[in-house]
């Protein structure tokens, strides 16, 4: 079953990563780990599903905005109806290791990020 166009990945930019860490787990009771491979970055699980994300430090482990990734099932398919429909690519296709995301703009100017694992699973 396609997980295509669900939410996959929340990401937050933090101008003092340690700070907006304490913040979330404080607050909302968030679990961070560090994410293997990525300095300045820490995922994170909000509560029991799987949804969660990132938080990073911003312009340089992550965005500049919050980001809300969604799942696709090819980004280059998704990146040309992006553009098609009166979005803009922000972001190209970029390997990450794990699998490939992009950032774009829709029509609104609304900042999303499109995510495809690499595990077939």
């Amino acid at each position: 079953m396609s997980k295509h166009g669900e939410f996959s990945h929340i990401e937050f930019p933090a101008d003092d990563l340690e700070r907006a860490k304490a913040f979330y787990g404080s607050v909302f009771g968030w679990q961070f780990r560090d994410m293997e491979g990525y300095d300045n970055y820490g995922l994170y699980t909000a509560g029991p599903g799987d949804l969660g994300g990132g938080i990073g430090v911003r312009g340089q482990s992550a965005g500049n905005v919050v980001r809300n990734y969604i799942t696709v099932d090819s980004v280059d398919d998704t990146l040309a109806a992006v553009t098609a429909n009166g979005g803009a690519i922000v972001t190209p296709k970029t390997d990450i290791g794990i699998g490939w995301y992009a950032a774009v703009t829709d029509p609104e100017g609304n900042e999303l990020g499109l995510y495809k694992s690499k595990n077939p699973g």
